[in-house]
């Protein structure tokens, strides 16, 4: 039986920041997710799915999030077992539409 006694670690906040500071008005939308992940202890795509209803799941472990009214695109890989979120994309809606979600 796994016992999630720690909230979600996601690697890494920086990549985030660096966006934001180039990207000043999603800013609190990320801080947001950020805040509600890191004190998360989620063990399931549908635990996910109650905080964030429009979040899509892509192959076994990516995430994407709408961020800023769908102008931003947030991808995360996550592993519900070790309690890790990587991030693996932060894009413009058309930066998004560039990329192959389920490798980068």
């Amino acid at each position: 039986m796994i016992i999630f006694a720690e909230p979600m670690r996601i690697i890494a906040k920086s990549t985030l920041k660096e966006y934001w500071l180039k990207h000043n008005d999603c800013e609190q939308q990320l801080l947001s997710w950020y805040k509600i992940f890191k004190h998360a202890k989620y063990k399931s795509y549908e635990e996910v799915l109650h905080d964030f209803g429009t979040m899509k799941i892509v192959g076994a472990d990516r995430i994407i999030f709408k961020i800023k009214g769908n102008n931003y695109r947030l991808v995360v890989k996550v592993s519900f077992t070790n309690q890790l979120v990587y991030i693996r994309f932060i894009g413009t809606h058309g930066e998004y539409d560039k990329i192959d979600v389920k490798t980068i």
